[in-house]
């Protein structure tokens, strides 16, 4: 199981504002190329977000399913990554003050991952999800841009 934490500078329900918007997670979860449809009723439990992930020409196509919503406190998601298996990824914000702690915890539910020894998957795990923190982040985080007038 690999776990990681981040400080955000935003508040739990910035967060939540982009979690909400899966068109967005390939922008932030590392490995995803791209986000090909999202139910509509998208951050219900049950939603899902189709997805692809790898580079071009090894995409692996698939699903990630919202099994818990709870803003602006936890969303647990099941990500799916074809013969890779699935695993159980946890997000949970924290507020203090006027941050966040963002805890992700992510561990294999299926496939081949359930067989490599844990603390190669957390090494991997650990890396992957520090980026993909430090990229949602970002997400949360960025100033809104005045509009380009330069013509």
């Amino acid at each position: 199981m690999s776990v990681n934490h981040r400080i955000i500078h935003a508040s739990a329900e910035q967060i939540f504002e982009v979690l909400a918007d899966a068109w967005s997670y390939p922008s932030w979860v590392v490995g995803a190329s791209r986000a090909r449809a999202v139910s509509p009723d998208w951050p219900a439990v049950g939603a899902e977000l189709h997805h692809s992930f790898g580079i071009w020409p090894l995409v692996i196509n698939d699903t990630t399913s919202i099994e818990e919503w709870d803003p602006p406190r936890r969303l647990v998601l099941r990500a799916r990554g074809g013969m890779l298996g699935s695993a159980h990824v946890s997000l949970e914000v924290q507020t203090h003050r006027r941050e966040c702690v963002i805890r992700m915890t992510e561990h294999a539910a299926s496939g081949p991952s359930t067989l490599i020894p844990s603390f190669i998957v957390n090494i991997v795990g650990h890396t992957r999800n520090r980026e993909a923190l430090r990229r949602l982040a970002y997400q949360v985080e960025k100033p809104h841009r005045a509009p380009d007038t330069s013509e």
